[in-house]
Order: structure tokens, then C-alpha cells, then sequence
């Protein structure tokens, strides 16, 4: 039988990197004819997108940073295009990723740089049906269904949210630095639905990034998260203060770290309902509140402390066989949901241009609802 937060959720009662960064295509590729450097460069002509590149740092390279000695050897790139494929993961020293564009080097290190392949610089407007919770000439307020991505990269050109938004807003986008796209200024996870508010003119993009970036420490900023997690939590609530950085051997993943380069976060979490089956708890809903907003901030602090989300397949692949601890229902509901149980279920803001609070609350879609149920029916 169901009960509680879980009951309502089943049966439907709820009511219904700051600013984007336009993708740019690589630089004109390089002049064929090869240039005398003191790098080592393989297949340096044509290898602006899709190619891996392995450098060797010269000596005079000693004390310098990772990012100004790259833009000395590749004049081809710009010092901030490398500064973003060593904060994504893409450069190694050594065979090590290395996520730190200020990082010193010794000279001498081998260096390879893992380049995307190029995609368009301006995403294309998409006909792609959106689920609108609010719209005005400032702002639209969407719940995005899990499964899309929200703006375009590499391996997701088309059928992104930021795609649809260009479909959807046509004329009503005023533009962002001048250029007519929408502002993002908070993003979800592929695979996690729910509550996301996106900009449509300049000054709506700076005073939500403003609030965003203050975390609700001075306004009504307020991101509430459900999410279903392995096991029973010690306590009914608690906060997660733990660094995160991005994983040196998994450009993919994040973690726990106290490293320099890792960045402070905090998680706040409160346990809603605890399922059991067969006199043991196997799993529990909880809300979750972001004093910060890292990526994978949830997911990643839930599994440091032992309790990664239900179906999360990058962080909670070790709890894999503890589906056999579920009732045959919830295995099978599980299994229908094929993502990470985590839904932003409560967006609460302060209106840009009429300072007015904003306050939304989504019931979460179908596949989380009925894993919820399959729990509680246990």
C-alpha cells in the first residue's frame, strides 16, 4: 500500500555553465605546410576535429601554464578554446587526464589533446514538442522530459532542448549578446526530468544567472529534487558538504575529492518514505536541496555516502545486483525507467524584471511514478 509524499506522487496530486555558450566551430584548419616547432605532432594537417594529438612540452616550458604553453605550440587555437578541452577532460600529461588549465609544468611531458569532432556554430531550430509550465516575454519555464539533452554537443547535434527553445520562442528571443538564442542558465542531467527555467533576453539572463550563482543565500532561489536511492540513510536528514572535481581516469564521470581543483558543494537531503521488502529496507525516496549546483552534484554526493540513485548506471553500477532485492514489480518497473531515479520536482524564483517569486512544483513523469508505486506496493 502506498503512503505518504509516495501516494501522492502516484496518484498525480502535485499541480503541474551560466549563460549558454553558442558552439564554435574549430578554428580554419591549419596551414598544411608543416611549421618548426618544438613539439612532437601527429597528422597535424586535418586534425582539427576527431583526432587525437600527441605533443611533447619543450624544456623552456618549465613553470609555465598548461594552457598558455598549448597556445604557444597551436597558435591554430585560441587560449580559451584550450582552456574548455582541459576543463572537459580532453588533455592528458602523461597519461593522465588533466582538468587544470593553470597546471605548471616541468618540461619534457608528453602531452596528448583529444579534439571533438566540429558541429555547427549556430544550433538549428527543432519542432520538438515541450511540456511549457510558464512562459512571458522574459522567461519560459519548461519540464523537460528525461532522455533529452538539454544543449547541443558532440554526439547530440539535434533534438536538444536548446533546439526546440529556437523552434518554440522564434521572434519572442530578443537574443544573448546579441545573438537570438536562449539563455541557459542552470542545465539537468540527459536522464533526469523535470523543473529547468531558461532565459529569453539579456537582462533576464543576468538576473537569473545572479541568482543562481548567489544559491539562494540572499533570494527565493529554491531547487528541490526527488530522488529514489539504494538502502536506509542513518538519519531522516542531513547535508553532504564534500568537494567535486571532475575523475582523472573518466572524463565522463565525477567524484569526491579534496583536490586544489575540485569544487566546494553541498547537498541537503531529507528521507520522505523507506520501502521495505522481506523485513529489510531496500530502498528510500528523498528530496534533496542544492546549496551549489556541480554537475552530477546529486548523484555523485548520494553514492560518496553509500545510497547511489536506483537505475544510475555511471555511479551506481556496483549496487547492480541489488536488484535482486527488489519485489519482482520494482524490477520490472526498474527496468522500464533505463535512468538514474532522480526528478527536479520544485523551481522557485525571483522574476527578473517584476521581482515577483515564482513557484512551480512538478509531479514527476510516469516511469518514476510507477516505480514508486511498485516500491510501495511491496
Amino acid at each position: 500500500m502506498l503512503y505518504g509524499i509516495a501516494a501522492r506522487i502516484a496518484r498525480g496530486d502535485f499541480a503541474g555553465r551560466a549563460e549558454l555558450l553558442l558552439l564554435r566551430v574549430f578554428e580554419e584548419q591549419a596551414v598544411a605546410a608543416e611549421a618548426e616547432t618544438d613539439f612532437e605532432h601527429e597528422d597535424a594537417e586535418g586534425a582539427l576535429g576527431g583526432e587525437t594529438l600527441s605533443l611533447v612540452a619543450p624544456e623552456k616550458a618549465a613553470g609555465k601554464r598548461l594552457d598558455k604553453t598549448l597556445a604557444d605550440l597551436m597558435p591554430e587555437f585560441s587560449r580559451a578554446r584550450l582552456q574548455g578541452l582541459i576543463e572537459e577532460g580532453r588533455v592528458s600529461l602523461a597519461g593522465k587526464v588533466e582538468t587544470s588549465p593553470a597546471r605548471k609544468l616541468k618540461g619534457g611531458e608528453s602531452i596528448t589533446l583529444d579534439l571533438p569532432p566540429p558541429v555547427p556554430a549556430s544550433p538549428v531550430g527543432e519542432a520538438i514538442p515541450l511540456d511549457v509550465a510558464y512562459e512571458d516575454d522574459d522567461l519560459i519555464v519548461i519540464n523537460k522530459a528525461a532522455g533529452m539533452v538539454v544543449h547541443p554537443s558532440n554526439g547530440h547535434e539535434r533534438g536538444t532542448l536548446v533546439n526546440a527553445l529556437i523552434a518554440h520562442c522564434g521572434a519572442s528571443l530578443s537574443g544573448i549578446n546579441g545573438v537570438l538564442r536562449p539563455g541557459i542558465v542552470h542545465r539537468l542531467d540527459k536522464d533526469t526530468s523535470g523543473l529547468l527555467v531558461v532565459a529569453k533576453n539579456d537582462r533576464a539572463h543576468k538576473k537569473l544567472a545572479e541568482q543562481f550563482a548567489d544559491h539562494g543565500r540572499t533570494g527565493p532561489l529554491q531547487r528541490r529534487y526527488l530522488a529514489i536511492v539504494w538502502g536506509e540513510l542513518p538519519r531522516n536528514t542531513g547535508t553532504i558538504e564534500a568537494g567535486i572535481a571532475r575523475s582523472s581516469t573518466n572524463r565522463e564521470k565525477m567524484l569526491v575529492s579534496n583536490a586544489e581543483r575540485a569544487r566546494f558543494a553541498i547537498t541537503h537531503y531529507e528521507v520522505l518514505e523507506r520501502f521495505a521488502y522481506n523485513d529489510k529496507v531496500v530502498a528510500s525516496l528523498i528530496a534533496c536541496e542544492l546549496e551549489t549546483g556541480r554537475t552530477h552534484q546529486i548523484r555523485v554526493h548520494l553514492t560518496h555516502i553509500g545510497h547511489p540513485l536506483l537505475g544510475d548506471a555511471l555511479y551506481g553500477s556496483g549496487f547492480k545486483t541489488r536488484e535482486a532485492q527488489l519485489p519482482e514489480g520494482a524490477r520490472k518497473a526498474l527496468a522500464a525507467m533505463n535512468r538514474q531515479a532522480l526528478h527536479a520536482q520544485t523551481l522557485v524564483i525571483e522574476h527578473p524584471r517584476t521581482k515577483e517569486e515564482l513557484a512551480f512544483e512538478q509531479e514527476p513523469p510516469e516511469d518514476f511514478a510507477a516505480l514508486l508505486e511498485a516500491l510501495g506496493d511491496a
